[in-house]
């Protein structure tokens, strides 16, 4: 993965984040509460030079608009409602003409070839009721880094539009599932957030799950099979180097990285009894964080590495607690009906995503860090296993269908509840978990 090189080009005042009208027009986003309405986008195409160029531009203008609408937050104006045709990348807009179509932005782009064979693309995006450009930036990368390009703009425009972080140039990984249900073969699989460049990263000849990327870096954790008990292994995707974290004695579950990526907390079955672990990966220094006869595991750092969510029946049925990331007492924050697991802190910060089960269903869920404001994000037969987008703003998470030919399929939601679809890949997939954004 090669990094892309960013430079400025012609950013001025930028827009408040959230919608309406201002007092002095300047357009305003609200991407909160029921009554949201997509972002009007007019985003005419993409210029280029006759040739690679030209097509590079128009590949790079749909990444662009898919990334942008499949976020559920903007809606693409259709080129036949447009007034003004523009022509050229330095054209002006006439803003009258955009605000007479409702396009609340609009978004200009154009890519070259430089002589020394870098893809150059720029682009524009202007404010049509404040009737100035708030962002600009320009690219150079490998012709064969179009891909990011795209994802990299719809991430601007998003940020800027919405005052969310960006989310578009990061990847996926989850495990890969085919064969018959009770003899299913996984493997590791990785691909960009929109379901592009799908590759597999393990050969199926042994059981792996849980997959989970460091907050840092393209670094994964997971558990393997191939030794017969589970061992957790440390892959890294750029090289392909991997090792097995430690020799635990026991079965060892649940591995999941802290903020920093310097730390695993993991839950480890020792004597019967089942705890929660923190290791320095420098050192390989285990530390026991909860000693009690209660089933203990799931643990998921908080954005700030100070305290740790986890599961545990220790009041005699499946909640979630929060306790110090040194360990010691720990409080319970889930008291809705049900049993609850698998819980995951948000980037941000503001939300811990959870699976509950109960009535024969198995649904994701978010509720705030004391257990209030839970809400149900999608259930099912079987939902579970959710997994944070960079920006806190969108949740991925797997379904398993019904009966003996049921299988496993990848989802997203907004944290609204809004944008619920399907995520596209070659044949079942489980366990999902959300890269940081690429470097």
């Amino acid at each position: 993965m090669t990094r892309l090189l960013i430079a400025l080009l012609l950013i001025l005042p930028a827009l408040s984040a959230p919608r309406a009208q201002t007092n002095d027009g300047a357009l305003e986003i609200t991407v909160a509460g029921g009554e949201f309405e997509p972002i009007s986008l007019a985003a005419p195409g993409f210029f280029g030079a006759p040739g690679a160029a030209a097509d590079l531009a128009q590949r790079i203008r749909g990444v662009v608009l898919a990334n942008l609408e499949g976020s559920g937050l903007f809606r693409a104006v259709p080129p036949e409602a447009f007034i003004q045709q523009i022509d050229d990348f330095d054209s002006a807009p006439r803003y009258a003409d955009w605000q007479a179509i409702n396009a609340d932005a609009l978004l200009t782009g154009r890519a070259s070839i430089e002589a020394d064979g870098r893809l150059l693309v720029q682009f524009r995006l202007f404010d049509n009721f404040a009737q100035g450009q708030v962002e600009g930036l320009q690219f150079f990368a490998d012709p064969a880094e179009w891909r990011r390009i795209g994802h990299k703009i719809a991430d601007a425009v998003y940020a800027r539009l919405t005052g969310e972080g960006p989310y578009f140039d990061s990847r996926i990984v989850y495990v890969h599932e085919s064969g018959p249900k009770g003899q299913r073969v996984k493997r590791l699989a990785v691909m960009d957030q929109d379901g592009e460049n799908h590759r597999f990263l393990t050969d199926g000849r042994q059981l792996v799950v849980t997959p989970r990327f460091s907050p840092v870096d393209q670094d994964l954790l997971y558990i393997s099979f191939e030794r017969g008990e589970p061992q957790i292994y440390l892959l890294n995707i750029a090289t392909g180097q991997q090792e097995i974290l430690g020799n635990f004695p026991g079965m060892s579950f649940a591995p999941r990285f802290s903020p920093d990526g310097r730390q695993v907390v993991m839950s480890l079955e020792q004597g019967g009894n089942t705890d929660i672990y923190v290791m320095e990966l420098a050192t390989r220094r285990l530390t026991r964080l909860t000693d009690s006869p209660a089933i203990e595991t799931a643990p998921s750092f908080s954005p700030d590495g100070r305290r740790i969510v986890f599961e545990s029946d220790r009041g005699g049925g499946q909640q979630i607690y929060i306790m110090s990331a040194s360990g010691g007492p720990a409080t319970r924050i889930s008291f809705g009906q049900g049993r609850y697991g698998t819980p995951v802190w948000s980037p941000r910060g503001d939300l811990i995503a959870f699976t509950k089960s109960g009535g024969g269903q198995f649904a994701v869920g978010v509720m705030r860090e004391d257990g209030s404001d839970e809400r149900i994000l999608d259930a099912s037969f079987l939902s579970e296993g959710p997994t944070w987008s960079p920006n806190g703003r969108v949740i991925s998470f797997f379904r398993e269908s019904a009966g003996a030919n049921g299988a496993a399929s990848l989802w997203s939601v907004d944290i609204t509840g809004r944008n619920l679809k399907r995520l596209t890949v070659p044949g079942a997939g489980s366990d999902p978990a959300w890269s940081p954004l690429l470097p």
